[in-house]
């Protein structure tokens, strides 16, 4: 008798079932997780590596500097009558260069007092000029020309007045003044008989600074209407002929300015400004290139 065995076959069908039903839900399964996209990982972004930048150049630029050069010659030869620099020939261009920031010094041949010439408090600048104490006394304590360094300046400027006549020409320090600046890349400047400081300036090569240049002044004509031709010591715009210039001139009076390379000259008072702009354009504002 085998009273067990349709028990024994039922209960493994019964097994059979349950593996069947699981491994069948395990699969499902399986899939499903197949199936489902997987989450994504907290990620940490991290900005670019910060490249440092070249250093900024935090150097200020070099303010421009210019001298003025005065004279300090103050008698009108043999005539006892008092002369110096032009007021209008320093004033006006001092207005120029303050206005584009440059440092200025005053100088002269022979340091201390540079006296004063052709004082106009009609012009409204001569008279801002005069009211400034501190302007003035600087125009009575100039710095002697042997006692600068040419080095230190971007342009020179020699201001007129007949005094110049007398100290300019034959000066060493104002000859080394100008062949140091001019040989630098600098600007040499001058006005009416200022440029009685250009007469007998050479290179170092030995040639005229004037020659083949274009080059004005207080003309002779102009000396002769104001009656000075023979009291000055030499006549300019001859003697800067003979040196080589190619003289330019406008009528008495009337504003002419030349400029040739790094030389710029004006004929008389009334050029004064226009010079002292030649200049700021050629050498640029201050701070700037």
């Amino acid at each position: 008798m085998h009273p067990k065995k349709p028990a024994m076959r039922k209960t493994h069908f019964v097994l059979m079932l349950v593996t069947a039903a699981a491994l069948f839900g395990c699969g499902t399964n399986q899939t499903k997780l197949q199936q489902q996209p997987s989450k994504p990982s907290d990620e940490v972004t991290h900005p670019p590596a910060k490249v440092d930048a070249a250093p900024a150049n935090t150097t200020p630029p070099r303010t421009k500097r210019v001298a003025i050069v005065l004279t300090n010659h103050g008698q009108l030869g043999d005539t006892g009558k008092p002369t110096g620099f032009y007021l209008s020939e320093a004033t006006h261009p001092y207005e120029v260069f303050h206005a584009a920031g440059y440092q200025i010094d005053f100088l002269s041949p022979q340091g201390g007092v540079a006296p004063m010439d052709g004082v106009d408090r009609g012009d409204p600048i001569n008279a801002a000029f005069l009211d400034d104490a501190a302007l003035v006394a600087r125009t009575r304590s100039t710095t002697a020309i042997a006692a600068a360094d040419p080095a230190r300046y971007d342009a020179i400027f020699f201001s007129g007045g007949h005094g110049t006549m007398w100290d300019f020409p034959n000066d060493p320090g104002v000859q080394n003044l100008i062949r140091s600046v001019y040989e630098r890349g600098g600007v040499v400047a001058a006005v009416c008989h200022g440029p009685a400081a250009l007469v007998n300036a050479k290179l170092s090569n030995g040639e005229w600074l004037v020659a083949g240049k274009e080059i004005s002044s207080f003309t002779e004509e102009e000396e002769t209407a104001v009656k000075l031709e023979n009291v000055v010591p030499f006549p300019l715009e001859t003697t800067l002929r003979a040196r080589g210039a190619r003289f330019v001139e406008s009528p008495n009076f009337e504003p002419r300015v030349a400029v040739s390379e790094r030389l710029v000259t004006g004929q008389n008072p009334a050029s004064a400004t226009g010079v002292a702009r030649e200049v700021v354009r050629m050498v640029g504002s201050a701070g700037g290139s």
